[in-house]
């Protein structure tokens, strides 16, 4: 059996993605991944200011949020979050959904953000709701994926960018990076 070194999981989440196309596969014009989200599982309200994220629903059914409104995309469908609009992608179908997330232009921090919060993960450096437990690690990857925090809870975004420079200057970053971006 051949495994797909560009396929992660991570076993505190429960979910696995599978880049099929990075950045550097597409000259930075697009990132597209396909995950496999367990029931319940999901990923917080947040926003990006340099690229847009479509979601396409492969099976079962996803919830999209978009600005203040619900969608539950069903094989086929498709929706998509403009840079500044506030989203959160989810599963409460009640068995694990598949959907592809296209992001354009392509986000390598994104990609990279992925493999080492993943990898984190898989080597027990999370907390039950797959956080890392260094939050100077933490700071850093919520940088380098480039999301924002709406409303009242962007006061929080200053302390996260203060401390990813910190993590930065004591050399986290060449460590995460050294350890768990292998593509």
């Amino acid at each position: 059996m051949t495994t797909n070194p560009r396929r992660i999981h991570n076993p505190v989440q429960k979910d696995t993605v599978t880049f099929l196309k990075t950045s550097d596969d597409t000259n930075g014009e697009y990132t597209l991944v396909e995950v496999e989200l367990a029931d319940g599982g999901g990923v917080g309200l947040h926003y990006h200011k340099t690229y847009s994220e479509k979601f396409d629903c492969v099976e079962n059914e996803v919830q999209i949020k978009l600005g203040k409104s619900i969608y539950t995309l069903k094989p086929g469908e498709t929706a998509t979050a403009k840079p500044t609009v506030n989203h959160f992608f989810r599963n409460r179908s009640g068995k694990q959904c598949k959907f592809r997330v296209e992001l354009r232009p392509a986000s390598k921090g994104f990609e990279q953000s992925l493999q080492i919060g993943y990898g984190l993960a898989r080597d027990g450096k999370t907390d039950k709701k797959g956080f890392p437990k260094d939050r100077l690690a933490l700071a850093w990857l919520f940088d380098i994926s480039e999301s924002n925090l709406p409303g009242w809870m962007s006061i929080f975004e200053f302390i996260l960018r203060k401390q990813a420079k910190k993590a930065r200057a004591k050399g986290i970053d060449t460590k995460l990076m050294a350890e768990y971006v292998k593509f």
